[in-house]
């Protein structure tokens, strides 16, 4: 049977009871309803006199906040102000983010978020989640027990090393964390209070931050080798013993961290790595979802990465993983992905340390099987002309890495070739949508890391689905969440994945879009997590649900942006 007392506080509470009266209520964002407050309200709770005349119903205050954001012509400027109305009202924050999600996504995330980052010692408004750093990490337990909300589900934690495209931002990395919850919140329904944002400030080595005399971080060069690692251990023990239903999500390590903690945590605290497993099964999905226009199968494809970082062999091993269970041949598997990092092709012969990239490095007999020589260090054109990829990925950080030749190259050898430049923010894209479809007569189906407009070519119009890890990490973690699933396995994401290519309409899957609208993102987390919760149950590492409560154990979980009634319980002066 579903457990109805632990679905209940997932979702929230329903009702708020406080001795607290007056402004205070009106400077807590968890009960501030602002103009909201009804007449009776206001006499019961002291906030008479406190508030205009007027009261505004919650669709109102929609509207008006709406109007607010509209009104400023700088995304940065509609960044801030979206801060401050998360400050002062939570609610009204996360409803107007809800029902406006395509035109406030790359407000509160990616491309504006990472401004955001850059300038955040120079926007500081308001402090939001937990900041460790070597000051403190000796008592982090009794840090971590400062967090405003004591039932911490969801941990985003990022040593604010490799920011988007963006590198090494210090504190200001923090701006990652506070995005990825708020779209955990509305893209899932997960409650805020649930939720904890944590800058892991080890130090920086951005020069231009360490000489800034506003600069808010810790003004030390970054932790590294055993003082690094020493450092994250002592926080996931910290998180253990404060929180010890806490999922923990790694985000924006640098290479040389995020493998080893996946590999060092996965079996033994509930964690993921966005940026390895979520990038990989978003961008699987956006594979998937192709294949249905196509009519082939995983293990028809040939894939050819441009980068070799995190996000490029996440996407890899997954992608590997996908043709092993669909029965692909083990040689024609082996040989079917290549990948190129700054150095070159990753081939027999190269010294190439980074444990992670061993496993996709091509034997000498595979390159001559493509007719290349074993010492060969071929560049892209030239191995995309003996490759014949079918998808070409890139997340390389550098914009124009995917030229008109390598383009029309692949063109000459496959009918539609799957374009995915995810490379972040725009001013980092491998290749606009546009170049893409030109360079391929029309027949690219495109999808890229960063927002872009649709595309007309030669009379139709080509829809460009972003390849955004918001269509998976919310509903992973609030599958994780009402499953209670001990460990978060790489499997998790191949469902995810495949769920997610189910929810691609056949009308937009016409048009060449690889993804759901983004205004469908609540019901593609549903779907998700709903997937989650089965797989979970099957492999042993989560609760018992029966098929048949599955959907509505995980409804009752997902919270909703409304007004709950605030209740005085006595007096507080």
């Amino acid at each position: 049977m579903k457990d109805e007392t632990y679905d209940q506080k997932l979702g929230g509470e329903r009702r708020i009871e406080t001795r607290k009266r007056g402004v205070w209520l009106l400077n807590n964002p968890s009960t501030n309803k602002g103009l909201a407050y009804t007449r009776a309200e206001r006499r019961q709770l002291g906030l008479e006199g406190l508030l205009p005349h007027q009261v505004l119903d919650l669709e109102r205050q929609v509207e008006l906040e709406v109007e607010h954001i509209r009104a400023k012509s700088d995304d940065l400027e509609k960044y801030i102000g979206l801060a401050g109305l998360q400050d002062r009202n939570e609610v009204l924050f996360y409803r107007v983010l809800v029902e406006n999600l395509p035109e406030l996504l790359p407000i509160v995330y990616t491309p504006t978020v990472g401004r955001a980052c850059q300038e955040f010692s120079h926007i500081f408004r308001n402090a939001r989640g937990i900041s460790v750093t070597p000051a403190n990490i000796e008592h982090v337990r009794e840090v971590l027990v400062n967090s405003p909300f004591a039932d911490i589900r969801l941990i985003v934690a990022t040593d604010n090393e490799r920011i988007l495209g963006l590198g090494d931002q210090g504190a200001g990395g923090m701006g990652i964390p506070i995005g990825k919850l708020a779209l955990y919140v509305a893209g899932a329904g997960i409650h805020p209070s649930k939720c904890l944002p944590v800058s892991l400030d080890v130090g920086t080595n951005n020069q231009d931050l360490l000489d800034d005399p506003l600069y808010h971080g810790f003004r030390e060069r970054r932790l590294t080798g055993d003082a690094h690692r020493d450092f994250i251990e002592r926080f996931v023990q910290g998180v253990h013993e404060v929180f010890p239903r806490a999922v923990i999500q790694w985000e924006d390590f640098a290479n040389k961290h995020s493998f080893d903690l996946l590999a060092r945590y996965q079996k033994r605290v509930p964690s993921f790595n966005d940026d390895i497993q979520g990038t990989a099964a978003v961008t699987l999905g956006g594979i998937f979802a192709a294949l249905r226009l196509t009519g082939q199968t995983i293990g028809d494809q040939r894939v050819l990465f441009l980068g070799a970082g995190s996000a490029c062999m996440g996407i890899a091993r997954l992608t590997r993983a996908a043709m092993r269970a669909a029965g692909t041949d083990e040689q024609v598997m082996r040989s079917a992905i290549a990948a190129y990092d700054s150095e070159g092709l990753l081939r027999e012969g190269r010294n190439i340390p980074e444990t992670f990239k061993q496993e996709f490095i091509l034997d000498g007999p595979a390159l001559e099987r493509l007719g290349l020589a074993p010492d060969a260090n071929p560049s892209p054109v030239e191995m995309i002309r003996a490759f014949k990829p079918t998808i070409l990925v890139g997340a390389t950080g550098h914009p124009g890495a995917f030229t008109s030749e390598m383009l029309e190259e692949m063109a000459k050898h496959v009918e539609r070739p799957v374009i995915l430049p995810l490379s972040n923010p725009t001013s980092k894209s491998e290749c606009a949508p546009k170049d893409a479809l030109e360079w391929t007569g029309g027949r690219a189906l495109v999808a890229t890391g960063s927002p872009y407009a649709d595309v007309e070519y030669e009379g139709k119009l080509h829809v460009i689905g972003q390849s955004n890890n918001v269509y998976i990490f919310p509903g992973v973690g609030l599958g994780v969440l009402v499953s209670e699933a001990r460990e978060i396995d790489d499997e998790m994401f191949s469902v995810a994945a495949r769920t997610l290519a189910g929810c691609v309409s056949d009308e937009r899957l016409a048009t060449g879009a690889l993804f759901p609208s983004q205004d469908e993102l609540r019901e593609v987390s549903f779907q998700i997590a709903c997937a989650v919760v089965r797989y979970a149950r099957d492999a042993n590492l989560g609760r018992r649900i029966p098929d048949e409560e599955v959907e509505d154990t995980v409804r009752q979980a997902v919270w909703w942006p409304s007004y709950i009634p605030v209740v005085p319980i006595g007096l507080e002066t």
